[in-house]
C-alpha cells in the first residue's frame, strides 16, 4: 500500500463536517425492517397521487411540484438540469487500476463528494425492495446496481432560523438542497463511470431507488415520528440524492443515537404539523416496516394548496434536532443517547428556551 493511500486510512478520520464516526454503529437499523416488504410504484407516491388529483391527468416527469413557486425557488430547480446532464454518459470502456481494497474506495469516493460539496455521506448495499417497480410513466424499473452512495446537503441553518417553517421560503430551502445534492451526486457518478464503472444518478429529476431506506441502511442517521430519517447534526434539515454503482465499495453500518425514545415523547412535529398530518399513537408495522403512521396525502394536500407559502417545512423547523453544532447542543445530543429518562425534559426546555420560533433578525428574503 502507497504512502498516499496508506493516510486514507491512518489520517484523521472525520471527512465530512459532522463527526458522523462517532456515532454507534448497529448491525441493524433501529427502526424494524422486515423480510415482507412490497416493491413500491413510483407513480403511488404522495407528490404523485396529490399531483393527479390536482390536474386530473397523470403525472409528467419534471413538473412543478410546489404549485407556484417563487422566483427563486424556480430558479434553483432549473439548476438540476446541469446534474441531469452529468447522469446519462455511458462509463469508460476500461477500468483505471485502482487499489483492490473496497474500505480505501469508499473513503476516496467519499472524500470526493465531501470536495464538492456534501454534508454527509453515507454507503449500503442496494436491497432490490428499495428500488421502484415503475416509473412515472408506468415502464418497468430495473436497477440492479450493488451498492447506494447516499449524499446529503443542508438545506441551510439561518435561513431556517429565520423562517417559520410554513412561509414562502419553504420551497426555496428545498429547491437548493435539492439543487446541490443532485449536482453532486452528477459528479460523483461521472467520476466513478470515468474510472470504468458503472453509475447511476437518482435525484429529484428522476429517483428509481426509495431514498430513505437506503439512508437507513447507510448510518445517515434514524427513522422520526414524522417519517423522515432524521442526522443527529441536521436533524431534518435536509435533502439526499444517492448514486448506484457497482465499484466495489465497504458499506457503513446503521446507526443508533437513541432517536427512537426522544420521538417517543416529543410531539412537537405532530402537535404543529399544519396538516396535522403526523401521529401522535403508537409504532404500526405498515408494508414491512415498523415505524409511526403519518399521511402523505393530507401533507402534500396541503403543501399543494398552502394559504401562507409554498410547500411547507414545519417539522423541519420546529425539530428540536434543528440546531446548529456546539459544545452545549452536543453534551445534549449525548444525553439523549446515554440519559434517556431526561428526554422529556430536554423537549421541556426546548420549548422554554424559544426553539422552533422565528428568528425574524436572520430574515433576508423577500415575501411575494
Amino acid at each position: 500500500m502507497t504512502n498516499e493511500y496508506s493516510r486514507l486510512l491512518t489520517g484523521n478520520s472525520q471527512l465530512g463536517p459532522y463527526p458522523m464516526e462517532k456515532l454507534r454503529k448497529v448491525e441493524t437499523p433501529t427502526t424494524r425492517i422486515t423480510d415482507s416488504i412490497e416493491r413500491f410504484d413510483e407513480r403511488e407516491m404522495a407528490f404523485a397521487r396529490a399531483r393527479r388529483e390536482r390536474s386530473g391527468s397523470p403525472p409528467v416527469a419534471g413538473s412543478n411540484i410546489h404549485g407556484a413557486p417563487t422566483s427563486l425557488s424556480m430558479t434553483l430547480m432549473s439548476a438540476l438540469g446541469m446534474a441531469a446532464n452529468l447522469s446519462d454518459t455511458e462509463h469508460a470502456a476500461e477500468k483505471v487500476n485502482l487499489p483492490d481494497s473496497p474500505e480505501i474506495m469508499s473513503r476516496h469516493i467519499k472524500s470526493a463528494a465531501y470536495f464538492a460539496g456534501a454534508d454527509v455521506v453515507g454507503i449500503c448495499e442496494l436491497p432490490q425492495w428499495a428500488v421502484y417497480s415503475h416509473n412515472m410513466r408506468g415502464e418497468p424499473i430495473e436497477c440492479n446496481h450493488k451498492y447506494a452512495i447516499c449524499i446529503v446537503v443542508d438545506q441551510g441553518l439561518e435561513t431556517m432560523e429565520a423562517a417559520d417553517g410554513n412561509d414562502w421560503i419553504s420551497a426555496s430551502q428545498s429547491g437548493r438542497a435539492y439543487a446541490m445534492c443532485g449536482y453532486i451526486g452528477g459528479i460523483v457518478a461521472s467520476y466513478i463511470r470515468a474510472l470504468g464503472y458503472p453509475a447511476k444518478l437518482h435525484s429529484i429529476r428522476g429517483y428509481e431507488v426509495i431514498v430513505p431506506p437506503l439512508l437507513l441502511l447507510s448510518g445517515i442517521g434514524e427513522l422520526s415520528r414524522a417519517n423522515i430519517v432524521l442526522n443527529p447534526f441536521l436533524g431534518l434539515r435536509y435533502k439526499a440524492s444517492v448514486v448506484t454503482t457497482d465499484l466495489p465499495l465497504e458499506p457503513d453500518k446503521p446507526v443508533d443515537f437513541g432517536l427512537q425514545d426522544f420521538c417517543e415523547k416529543c410531539m412537537k412535529c405532530a402537535d404543529l404539523c399544519p396538516s396535522r398530518s403526523i401521529d401522535k399513537g403508537e409504532k404500526k408495522m405498515i408494508n414491512g416496516y415498523e415505524r409511526w403512521e403519518f399521511n402523505s396525502d393530507t401533507c402534500m394536500k396541503y403543501r399543494f394548496s398552502n394559504p401562507k407559502g409554498v410547500s411547507c417545512g414545519k417539522c423541519i423547523k420546529v425539530c428540536p434536532w434543528n440546531k446548529v453544532e456546539g459544545w452545549t447542543h452536543n453534551l445534549v445530543r449525548w444525553m439523549i443517547d446515554h440519559t434517556p429518562f431526561m428526554n422529556g425534559f430536554f423537549v421541556k426546555m426546548d420549548d422554554l428556551l424559544g426553539y422552533g420560533k422565528p428568528d425574524y433578525d436572520k430574515k433576508w428574503w423577500l415575501d411575494p
